[in-house]
């Protein structure tokens, strides 16, 4: 899933480490996050948008498969 977690979070002119601290995961969520290798898990999505006063789709970004398309 993408994200513009990376972008927010520069924005707010934190590291990726005092970011972590933040929202009380390790740096490697929060890099694994950015570069889209791990999605996080409801809870802590919700977590990330809250913390940039964002909502979640402003946030994460969740294209529709195929199967979803319309005809």
């Amino acid at each position: 899933m993408k994200n513009k977690v990376k972008e927010f979070r520069k924005e707010f002119k934190l590291s990726q480490d005092e970011f972590a601290k933040v929202i009380r995961v390790s740096r490697q969520t929060v890099s694994s996050i950015e570069t889209g290798k791990y999605n996080p898990s409801l809870e802590l999505a919700f977590t990330i948008a809250d913390f940039f006063g964002k909502s979640i789709e402003e946030v994460f970004i969740h294209k529709r498969g195929k199967m979803y398309e319309k005809e």
